[in-house]
C-alpha cells in the first residue's frame, strides 16, 4: 500500500510542473478567450461591456469574415488533399522502386520543411513576379506574355498560396510514410504479385491498408496545422491582399484586434477554434477503420 502511495507521489510530483504549466499558458488563455468573446472592448482598453452574443451575430452578416472563412476551408481542403496524395505517390515509389540516389532525393525533398515560413514566402513572392519571375518567364518560352500574369492578384492568390503551402509540407509527410513504409514486410508484396496484382493494386491494397494507422494520425494533425501556416503564408506573402482575397480566418482575426475591436477579434477565435476541433472530430470519425496487424 505504501508502495503505491509513493509510486502515485513520484508520478504526480513529475507531472505537476508539466501540467500546471498547460494549465497556466493553454487553459486560462483559451477559457479568457471564450469569455471576452461576450464582451465590447478596445485593444488597449482596460474598460469592458458585456454584450452577449452580439460579436457572434455580427460574424454572421460580416462579409469579410464569411470570405476569410472560405479561403480557410479552401487552403485546409485542397492542401490537405493534394500533399497527403503526393506524399503517398512519392513515399511509394522512394520505397518499392530501385532508384539511384533515394537518400538524396530524401534530403531534396525534407529541405522546405526546415525553412522559415519567412522565407518560403520571399522565394514564392520572386518566382511571383510578374515583370521578371522565374514562372512567368518559363512560360514566356511557349506563350506570349505581353501582359504578365499576376500570380498574387485577386484572381490567382489562393492557387499561389496554394502551391507555396504544397511545396513546404510534402517532402515532411513523405519521409514519414516512407518510414511506415519500409516496414511492411516484402513477402506480402511478392505474394500479392504471384495473385496477379500489379504495382498500383498493391499500393491501394496493402500498402495504404497497413499504414492507415499512420495516415489517419498525420492527417488530424496537418489540418490544425494548415490553419495555423494559413496565417503565416498570409501574413508573410500577401497581408491579406489583394482586396482581402487571400485573407483568411486567423488573419482577419488579427486585423480586428488591430483596428480596435478586441471583444470582436476574439469572437472569430472562438469560432476557429470550434471550427478545428469539430473538423478533427469529423476527421477522426470518418477515417476510423479497424486497425490491420501483420
Amino acid at each position: 500500500m505504501k508502495k503505491n502511495i509513493g509510486r502515485g507521489g513520484f508520478l504526480a510530483a513529475c507531472i505537476a510542473p508539466a501540467a500546471i504549466l498547460f494549465f497556466i499558458f493553454m487553459i486560462l488563455p483559451t477559457l479568457n478567450v471564450f469569455r471576452m468573446s461576450l464582451y465590447q472592448r478596445g485593444a488597449y482598453s482596460p474598460e469592458e461591456t458585456f454584450i452577449g452574443f452580439k460579436n457572434f451575430m455580427m460574424l454572421l452578416n460580416d462579409a469579410q469574415f464569411i470570405r476569410s472563412m472560405q479561403n480557410t476551408i479552401l487552403l485546409v481542403v485542397v492542401v490537405t488533399i493534394v500533399t497527403f496524395a503526393m506524399a503517398l505517390i512519392f513515399a511509394g515509389i522512394l520505397t518499392r522502386e530501385k532508384i539511384k540516389g533515394q537518400n538524396f532525393f530524401r534530403i531534396v525533398f525534407y529541405i522546405p520543411n526546415i525553412l522559415s515560413i519567412v522565407v518560403i514566402a520571399g522565394i514564392f513572392s520572386a518566382i511571383y513576379k510578374p515583370e521578371n519571375g522565374m514562372l512567368n518567364s518559363i512560360l514566356g518560352l511557349f506563350m506570349d506574355m505581353t501582359n504578365p500574369i499576376l500570380w498574387k492578384g485577386e484572381s490567382l492568390v489562393m492557387l499561389s498560396i496554394v502551391m507555396a503551402m504544397i511545396w513546404q509540407a510534402v517532402g515532411y509527410y513523405m519521409v514519414m510514410y516512407m518510414a511506415s513504409m519500409s516496414a511492411v514486410p516484402l513477402t506480402m508484396y511478392e505474394s500479392a504479385q504471384l495473385d496477379g496484382a500489379n504495382r498500383v493494386q498493391q499500393f491501394f491494397q496493402i500498402t495504404i491498408p497497413l499504414i492507415w494507422t499512420n495516415i489517419r494520425t498525420t492527417l488530424t494533425f496537418f489540418i490544425i496545422s494548415t490553419i495555423n501556416m494559413a496565417f503565416l503564408f498570409v501574413k508573410a506573402m500577401t497581408s491579406g491582399g489583394p482586396n482581402g482575397a487571400s485573407e483568411v480566418a486567423l488573419s482577419y482575426m488579427y486585423s480586428q484586434k488591430d483596428a480596435g475591436l478586441f471583444g470582436y477579434s476574439m469572437a472569430i477565435g472562438v469560432v476557429v477554434f470550434l471550427f478545428s476541433f469539430a473538423l478533427s472530430a469529423l476527421v477522426n470519425k470518418v477515417t476510423e477503420r479497424q486497425t490491420l496487424e501483420y
